[in-house]
């Protein structure tokens, strides 16, 4: 089913909660704000649970509403997430898959990023972000990269769009250390990169991107991600059309060692930009 941008349960609880100990003492939220190092738009969206408390947050509004623990006793329940609330169940899913495979049409794979690309790629996002956000959001996905030396081993595919490796994304420094990377990462025995190049004419890959990832009871899901969210596909049939779209792609694309070569020929010049 897909996801949506609705406020986590818990962070909607903790909002009432404390919007109700607020207006049990007949304090608006500019009193508050008077009473605590924090905004008054900032306790308008937590307590609205657009925004996820820090632990320091709960302390002055439990402290200054006299609360006695009430609030302090959630924080474990609506600590900042590394992810959004649409990702984090896919983060999860990842970290313990038995095997993934994905294709990617824009931007490399969190898993392939280096953390000067991850920056860039963030820096690029409109709306933008501040530059604690983003350092947050980097540090994440550098996280979710243990996956790809994890024992047991996960067993990891990736198909990249040819414009994916070519665009210099951050700058020609950046572009050129990322291509270094996804070298050394294609030496790891369980990982396996592979390009679609741009002068393939017939493209099984027409639909997007996509990822298929195996979960510990062995079961195959699919993983769409868009604009403002995500979806999983768990239903056989649709699992068994992109399993058959992936491995349509793989077989149109470079083999592992072709593109090994292409991604060496751009670092050296040869291949054309």
């Amino acid at each position: 089913m897909p996801h949506n941008d609705e406020p986590p349960v818990t962070l909607r609880i903790f909002g009432k909660q404390s919007r109700f100990l607020r207006e049990q003492r007949e304090m608006t939220r500019r009193e508050l704000a008077d009473l605590i190092p924090y905004s008054e738009s900032l306790i308008a969206m937590v307590e609205r649970g657009e925004r996820p408390p820090k632990p320091g947050y709960v302390d002055a509004v439990d402290g200054a509403l006299g609360a006695n623990g009430v609030l302090r006793v959630l924080i474990p329940d609506v600590a900042e997430k590394h992810h959004p609330a649409w990702a984090e169940e896919y983060v999860n899913l990842q970290a313990q898959a038995l095997a993934l495979h994905v294709y990617s049409t824009h931007f490399l794979h969190g898993l392939l990023q280096t953390e000067e690309y991850a920056r860039a790629v963030f820096r690029s996002r409109r709306p933008s972000l501040d530059d604690d956000e983003i350092e947050k959001v980097v540090q994440a996905r550098l996280l979710t990269q243990e996956l790809l030396t994890r024992k047991p081993p996960c067993r990891i595919t990736f198909v990249l769009e040819e414009p994916v490796i070519m665009r210099k994304i951050g700058g020609q420094r950046v572009w050129e250390g990322e291509l270094r990377n996804l070298l050394k990462l294609g030496e790891l025995h369980n990982v396996q990169i592979q390009i679609m190049p741009l002068s393939r004419q017939n493209h099984a890959g027409a639909d997007g991107p996509m990822t298929l990832l195996e979960t510990q009871d062995h079961h195959t899901v699919g993983y769409v991600e868009g604009q403002q969210g995500s979806y999983f596909l768990t239903d056989p049939d649709d699992v068994s059309v992109l399993s058959h779209r992936y491995g349509t792609i793989r077989s149109q694309a470079h083999d592992a060692e072709a593109s090994r070569a292409f991604i060496q020929r751009l670092l050296t010049g040869e291949a054309r930009e």
